[in-house]
């Protein structure tokens, strides 16, 4: 029996999200993949405990109140590389509008996300977090990388993508910042 080695397995990762989002996005109209979707029913989000880069806890519990958006990536994810820059532009226009925005790594070491955040071509300020596994990827649902979800005030997901996004286009900051000020009218 011949071991794959963990390029090998990366790859092939990599692969099989391109070819099933790319058949999902084509029996869909290619609707679903790299467009933020409303979830219907707003499922509540489960919660976590994971680790920033800067030793700092979060939970989802944590930032009960605010709108949070969770994004799964890896070091290995070339479209996870390409968004991260428009994830730090979007963090910059929503933190201060009770917006927060966790990048969560599937499966590196700290030293590769060190090596990851520090190759991106802008400073990157949002809390990256380590230790997401297989556990909590297949509780949130995610088949491929990158993945995001976009969770309400009240902690019910309200929108995801697969597949990477601008974060910074005005129509999807106009519909993150609706859940705050959805929030702020319920209230």
């Amino acid at each position: 029996m011949t071991m794959l080695n963990p390029s090998q397995i990366a790859i092939g990762c990599i692969l099989l999200f391109f070819f099933l989002s790319s058949a999902g996005a084509q029996s869909k109209g290619g609707d679903e993949l790299r467009t933020l979707i409303a979830v219907p029913e707003k499922p509540k989000a489960p919660d976590f405990k994971l680790t920033d880069t800067k030793g700092q806890e979060h939970t989802l519990e944590g930032h009960q109140g605010e709108v949070v958006i969770l994004n799964f990536w890896a070091t290995w994810c070339a479209p996870c590389r390409k968004e991260m820059p428009s994830m730090q532009r979007a963090w910059e226009k929503t933190r201060d509008s009770g917006v927060v925005l966790l990048a969560a790594n599937w499966g590196d070491s700290a030293e590769a996300v060190d090596m990851f955040i520090e190759s991106i071509p802008v400073d990157i300020d949002f809390p990256v977090l380590l230790g997401a596994d297989r556990d909590m990827t297949s509780e949130w649902g995610v088949k491929g990388l990158p993945t995001t979800f976009i969770i309400d005030p009240q902690g019910r997901i309200a929108y995801r993508v697969a597949g990477e996004l601008e974060w910074d286009d005005p129509e999807v900051l106009d519909k993150v910042l609706a859940l705050k000020e959805a929030s702020k009218e319920a209230s």
